[in-house]
């Protein structure tokens, strides 16, 4: 008991306000959406979303002034997180296609507010999480990361139709869990996670055309988003261009508390630099 206690001092969320862009047509239609860890407000228009068939993304803006204590490099990995979780998650029913091509729907994203992972804690969570790996209690434990420095993100995404029309829309915020998100000693680290989560979350919401939240019903990864994450080709070729995922290599890295501009190439266009 007194273990589950020490836990659950332990397992705060970083503070995630949603905030408002100016990216999106309409906030007023909005409703909110939420589970333990996320808040969000969405709208969706089920019937157009599931009749459409092909999707492409516009790549995810993330201004300097959003989160200036972050580096360019970060700020371009996170925001390709974004996009890469998108079409990830959308290729589950959804052809993506190339952003110079038609398509049903028209994804755009914006980073609206990244609060920093505090690099000394998270390195100091990482080193007692491997740390407890040598500890041998005879079950697993797991290791809670310092409830202190963890990093935030809010998000804001919107699908258009070929007119121009809204299909669906949705604000979100998440901040790091001390008991669920794995500390890396970076200061974009926290935002890099919680991007692809966003992804995840948005892309459910336009293949299933209803909330990722609140969803009682058992959601097991398809095959194509398990040879994604280890680093495999992506169904379709247009997501290429966001990079594959680290695979193998960010697993490790992630275990060690490595920064994930160590692991992840980010998007072509970056890697080809």
């Amino acid at each position: 008991m007194g273990l589950l206690a020490a836990f659950g001092v332990l397992s705060g969320c970083a503070s995630a306000p949603l905030v408002q862009g100016v990216g999106l047509s309409s906030y007023e239609a909005m409703t909110p959406a939420e589970d333990m860890f996320t808040k969000a407000r969405i709208n969706v228009k089920k019937q157009g979303v599931l009749t459409a068939r092909t999707v492409k993304i516009v790549p995810t803006t993330f201004a300097p002034s959003v989160s200036p204590t972050l580096t360019d490099q970060q700020r371009a990995l996170v925001a390709n997180a974004v996009d890469r979780g998108l079409c990830v998650s959308l290729s589950d029913r959804l052809e993506v296609v190339p952003a110079d091509e038609p398509a049903d729907l028209t994804v755009r994203a914006s980073v609206t507010q990244a609060t920093e992972t505090n690099e000394v804690a998270a390195g100091i969570s990482a080193v007692a999480s491997i740390g407890m790996n040598f500890v041998d209690l005879g079950v697993p434990v797991p290791t809670p990361r310092l409830p202190v420095g963890l990093g935030s993100l809010s998000m804001e995404a919107e699908a258009v139709d070929p007119t121009g029309k809204p299909e669906a829309s949705m604000l979100w915020a998440k901040g790091a869990n001390a008991l669920f998100s794995s500390p890396r000693m970076s200061k974009a680290s926290d935002a890099y996670d919680l991007a692809e989560e966003f992804g995840g979350d948005f892309g459910y919401l336009l293949v299933k055309g209803e909330s990722p939240f609140g969803n009682s019903d058992l959601n097991l990864p398809s095959w194509q988003k398990i040879n994604s994450a280890m680093g495999l080709p992506p169904k379709y070729a247009a997501c290429e261009r966001y990079g594959r995922y680290p695979g193998l290599a960010g697993v490790i890295g992630g275990q060690l508390g490595l920064p994930p501009e160590w692991t992840d190439n980010g998007s072509k266009q970056a890697a080809a630099q």
